[in-house]
């Protein structure tokens, strides 16, 4: 499906945060994030690195409700990025009734880590939900983890690619969400009928950018029969994603019998919905179709 609608003004959100594309880190975000109003909580710790979560709940949400949980992380090419960019998203599905979260992870410019070390901490996040469900007030079964662009890419294999755990970490607690919501994802990393996702020069530093051999982490070759439902949300001008991947990824998932819905947002680029000060409608037409999603799921109760 191909989006080009014009929203109506109930979905029409105020505020503004300076974003931008990707993959380096995006204009008007820091690091460590500065995000006001949320509650940090340590995910994890590798050696004396903590990483934090950043969490957001509805108003007067106590321990013993059970709402679904949804859990961001961020883009940067596995290199860069700050949980700052998907504070705006986080704050609306909050207001809507769910647990909103953002997760920090190990990327290279800072931590001088490979992209299974994103991914490890990715499954540690989900874990780490499910092991404090109870007293974070959160439902088992209703777990999203969602994500752009490499976020997405992490995002996609807590939900499809096995192993990549943690070190040490025990994995008596699942780390497998039960949905996911995809923001431009990276979804191949290796050749599907023949054709590689990205031109040779690309491909050829691969590896050493994932630290494994690029299929053992491509969330398009480890599609299987009862995958979490999925939503995708792809600029069909991407230059950096090229929006025929997440076609592909799609009909893959369709074809296993999965749910998997792909919208495409005609003549938007990369990035194309962070929130920005000069135009939110990339924003707004993608928070409106997440919330959709969500409901669809009885993740989220109509809006009123």
């Amino acid at each position: 499906m191909i989006f080009c609608g014009v929203l109506p003004t109930a979905w029409l959100l105020v505020g503004t945060v300076a974003l931008s594309a990707e993959p380096a880190t995006l204009p008007g975000l820091t690091y460590p994030p500065a995000i006001p109003g949320a509650r940090v909580e340590t995910y994890k710790k590798v050696g004396d690195l903590p990483l934090h979560v950043y969490l957001y709940f509805p108003e007067h949400h106590a321990p013993s409700d059970r709402r679904a949980a949804i859990v961001f992380f961020f883009g940067g090419g596995w290199r860069a990025g700050s949980p700052q960019q998907f504070v705006p998203q986080c704050e609306y599905l909050a207001a809507r009734g769910m647990v909103a979260m953002v997760a920090d992870y190990r990327v290279h410019s800072r931590h001088q880590t490979q992209a299974v070390a994103c991914v490890a901490d990715g499954k540690s996040a989900i874990r780490w939900v499910r092991s404090n469900a109870d007293r974070l007030g959160i439902d088992l079964e209703r777990i999203v983890a969602a994500g752009g662009s490499a976020g997405g890419h992490v995002a996609a294999c807590t939900g499809l690619i096995d192993g990549f755990e943690e070190p040490g970490e025990t994995t008596t607690v699942r780390s497998r969400p039960n949905a996911m919501v995809l923001l431009n994802p990276v979804l191949q990393l290796a050749a599907v009928d023949g054709i590689d996702p990205w031109p040779a020069e690309r491909m050829e530093r691969l590896a050493d950018r994932l630290g494994t051999t690029p299929r053992n982490l491509s969330p398009h070759h480890h599609i299987a029969p009862g995958a979490p439902p999925t939503l995708i949300l792809h600029g069909t001008d991407d230059a950096a994603v090229p929006y025929r991947t997440a076609e592909q990824f799609t009909q893959a998932m369709r074809h296993a019998g999965n749910r998997c819905e792909l919208r495409g947002f005609a003549g938007q680029g990369h990035g194309f919905f962070n929130r920005r000060r000069d135009d939110d409608r990339g924003y707004r037409e993608t928070i409106k179709a997440i919330d959709e999603f969500l409901v669809s799921l009885d993740y989220l109760h109509e809006p009123p």
